[in-house]
């Protein structure tokens, strides 16, 4: 009784350990795209009210007020910009205005920090084609700035680019961190094993 009570003792230690390692890994993954608007090869016939990607997890927006690290970017296939350069992060959503030139092919870059400090980036490609009627506004060859005027001429980061595809069917990157804790949780589920073999292989010869 008491070897079994030893071997359950030394299991549960081990268990409840690469439990809470395990849970805890989720926080060290990196926010992945789960909708947009518009989405990957979609058609626009009328303008919406906003471009907008929404991750999985709360965007961290550390000044609260959208600082560095958050953009989205609207070109068209000439590579002129669109929008006003202002943007609006509320919980897992960052969204911008909504504006667009002649009918034509458009690429909307999107940039956010992540919940785990991590910048990661993305693009999705859309079609417009307005109806009558709709607005259509002058490109601008640099990005515009918020509140007036543009920046220099410079894209989103690609460091830890997801696309679509993958971001659709639940993919995400993880850092160096998250196999550490996996490995951990496996190291101690192992130690544990060997723990109650060497308990059981001692009982058995003081047994004898």
């Amino acid at each position: 009784m008491r070897q079994m009570s030893s071997i359950g003792a030394a299991f549960s230690v081990a268990a409840i350990a690469a439990l809470v390692l395990l849970v805890a890994t989720p926080a060290y993954a990196h926010n992945y795209l789960v909708e947009s608007n518009p989405t990957e090869g979609q058609t626009l016939t009328e303008l919406p009210s906003e471009f907008s990607v929404t991750t999985n997890d709360t965007l961290l927006d550390l000044a609260g007020d959208g600082g560095g690290g958050f953009a989205i970017q609207v070109t068209n296939d000439a590579g002129q910009y669109f929008g006003d350069g202002c943007f609006t992060i509320v919980d897992q959503t960052l969204s911008t205005g909504a504006s667009l030139g002649e009918a034509g092919d458009y690429l909307m870059r999107w940039q956010l920090v992540s919940s785990d400090g991590h910048t990661v980036s993305g693009e999705v490609g859309f079609d417009w084609q307005p109806d009558t009627g709709q607005e259509v506004s002058e490109g601008l060859d640099a990005p515009p700035a918020c509140g007036g005027g543009t920046l220099d001429k410079v894209a989103p980061a690609d460091s830890d680019k997801t696309s679509e595809a993958g971001d659709a069917a639940g993919a995400s990157s993880f850092d160096a961190a998250t196999v550490v804790l996996i490995a951990a949780a496996v190291a101690l589920v192992l130690v544990a094993a060997v723990a109650i073999f060497i308990i059981s292989a001692k009982r058995t010869k003081n047994e004898r």
